[in-house]
């Protein structure tokens, strides 16, 4: 069996059982969601994927409605925009769950370079979007990790998007094309149990 059938099997049969066991949580984050603000439950955004295909992104909404024409596509800091529920979401990652939907259906995966917007895909070189689109998009990975604390760190900055732009985004990138250089289902299985640690710690 190939890296990616396996790969592939995991992400359907991980995703599947996830969200049935998941669904108490959902149940009551989306509960918790629509009585502190007004809006949709899910957070619903244009990404790009798998060679350069754009998907919808689902993730639990943490900000107010209509926050992207409010804002920047980034998140910085203690941001305005994010409601009382978004900040413990976010703390603990559990704005991400909804994305098992995205690995389900099979517009993700598990582990993989993060899905960006069009706008920063568009800062990427030709060499970048060959590798990094190469694969799916996943809900974790090394740059994940390595930059939990990203709005943190952009939140000190007089020029957060340049620095996203300028700073993040080539070490990101660079950590994107490592993955997708050095694949293997061990090492996604270790990026998951990283990724769970990290939030149970946190």
């Amino acid at each position: 069996m190939t890296y990616e059938i396996k790969k592939r099997f995991f992400d359907f049969v991980a995703s599947f059982f996830g969200l049935m066991l998941l669904t108490p949580i959902f149940v009551l984050a989306a509960l918790w969601i629509k009585i502190d603000s007004r809006g949709p439950i899910f957070f619903r955004q244009e990404r790009v994927g798998f060679q350069g295909s754009l998907f919808r992104i689902h993730k639990f909404r943490t900000m107010v409605s209509d926050a992207e024409k409010k804002g920047k596509q980034i998140t910085v800091g203690a941001d305005s925009r994010i409601t009382t529920v978004g900040v413990f979401l976010r703390k603990y990652k559990l704005d991400e769950l909804p994305q098992l939907i995205d690995v389900l259906v099979g517009d993700m995966s598990l582990v993989g370079p993060r899905p960006e917007v069009p706008k920063y895909i568009d800062c990427y070189s030709d060499d970048e979007k060959h590798d990094v689109l190469s694969i799916k998009p996943g809900i974790t990975d090394n740059a994940s990790i390595e930059f939990r604390d990203e709005s943190e760190l952009l939140a000190s900055s007089k020029d957060p998007e340049a620095t996203y732009i300028n700073e993040v985004l080539p070490k990101k990138i660079a950590l994107y094309r490592k993955y997708v250089k050095e694949r293997s289902f061990f090492g996604d299985v270790v990026i998951i149990f990283k990724t769970i640690f990290l939030i149970i710690k946190k």
